[in-house]
């Protein structure tokens, strides 16, 4: 294994818990070891594992019927890998810690709007195991599954989220399923509000260019760290229940600009390599970003209505660049692949 001084120091010496990004059991070891406590996957991490060692699944799982085809065939393959990866990589770690145990798996990103197919898949996956927690988008059809699912005590998480209003909604939604499942005798599930940083950057990086905007490169990466900074804040103020994940991040001063937060970290395997060589071991969460860079910033629109707690409404979460794009990726790149898959 090779040790990974600063994630251990995150891990185990700081409030932020680490949680690996990605379905590759080799990495996921290899994670573990330097304090890794939980796993996010998504379609495209599913796909990607199964094409990668089919051999070592095939010897594993049940394998999907022919007879099963499109979006069943798909959800079968991500029920079947991340409930193994719960039971037999993650179920180890429950009880020591909070967030510490879990794996993450996605539902259709075809449908980010319908909310009884997602609570149908939400159910299924849940049923794998108890350590499962789904991921739903952050539009509307999405943080209503969500709300539904956290009242039934299923563990869950907020993805195709990027920006504070998205990140708001979720907390919201859970808090208020998480409230329904207390009234009515069910023990609460874990919740978890993703804002995908790097990703912001990448949609807001063409909006600058495009607006022929004042912020530059050195300011668009940023953006996302920004937006996370002003939720965490909010989310200390409103005292949530419901914790927030960086995830999407381009590069480690995406997690090193956090360090110390009380949130649960999504680091994939190339952000934990350029962690490696970070000698800086300092808590940042409570740094700002610099006024000169934020002043740039807001020279967007998009950047505006991605920080300020209501400059999205509910209803404009999935007509937000970043959302599209995302949502096409985990489709075509992910989704879509495991449809036709067969080991």
């Amino acid at each position: 294994m090779a040790t990974n001084r600063y994630l251990q120091w995150l891990a185990r010496e700081t409030a932020s818990v680490y949680w690996h990004d990605s379905a590759i059991v080799e990495e996921l070891d290899e994670a573990i070891g330097n304090g890794a406590v939980g796993m996010t996957t998504n379609p495209f991490l599913i796909a990607s594992t199964l094409k990668a060692r089919p051999d070592f699944w095939r010897e594993r799982l049940e394998g999907v019927p022919g007879d099963v085809q499109g979006d069943a065939r798909a959800e079968e393959w991500i029920a079947q890998v991340t409930g193994w990866l719960a039971k037999n990589k993650l179920a180890a770690l429950r009880g020591s810690g909070k967030y510490a145990g879990y794996v993450c798996a996605q539902t259709n990103p075809c449908k980010p709007g319908d909310t009884a197919g997602m609570i149908e898949t939400a159910r299924h996956y849940a049923s794998t195991a108890q350590n499962i927690v789904v991921k739903f988008p952050a539009t509307r059809g999405g943080l209503e599954a969500i709300e539904a699912c956290a009242a039934e005590g299923i563990n869950v998480a907020a993805t195709v989220s990027f920006t504070v209003p998205q990140v708001l909604a979720m907390a919201e939604a859970y808090q208020r399923g998480r409230d329904r499942a207390v009234q009515n005798g069910v023990e609460p599930g874990i919740g978890i509000a993703v804002l995908m940083v790097g990703r912001l950057d990448d949609y807001l990086r063409d909006v600058a260019s495009d607006t022929r905007a004042q912020a530059g490169e050195s300011d668009v990466i940023w953006a996302g760290t920004a937006a996370i900074k002003r939720a965490y804040g909010l989310f200390k103020k409103h005292n949530y229940d419901c914790v927030l994940m960086p995830a999407g991040c381009r590069g480690g001063y995406h997690i090193s600009e956090l360090a110390g937060a009380e949130m649960v970290m999504s680091i994939a395997p190339g952000i934990a390599s350029a962690l490696s060589g970070e000698r800086d071991l300092v808590e940042k969460i409570d740094r700002p970003v610099d006024p000169a860079i934020l002043k740039r910033l807001n020279d967007m629109a998009e950047f505006r209505r991605a920080c300020a707690p209501d400059g999205m409404s509910i209803d404009e979460f999935i007509t937000f660049g970043a959302c599209n794009r995302t949502l096409d990726q985990f489709v075509l790149m992910g989704w879509n692949v495991l449809k036709g898959l067969e080991l």
